[in-house]
């Protein structure tokens, strides 16, 4: 079965959205403050991605 192109930008975004939720988990259980801060930083960018991924999919809705 393929994706349609809403359908693809909704599993991603749900994947992203979990990402930010394991880095965040995993930077608060880690006691390597280096790589805790390395976390801390993916969760943001994954944040990022997440938030560009939901302006994508607002912007596809407008147009139908």
């Amino acid at each position: 079965m393929e994706l349609n192109t809403k359908e693809i930008l909704k599993k991603k975004i749900l994947d992203t959205q979990e990402m930010v939720r394991d880095y965040e988990m995993h930077a608060k259980n880690i006691q390597d403050a280096e790589i805790a801060d390395l976390f801390r930083t993916f969760a943001e960018q994954s944040g990022h991605q997440a938030r560009k991924l939901q302006e994508m999919l607002k912007k596809i809705d407008k147009k139908k």
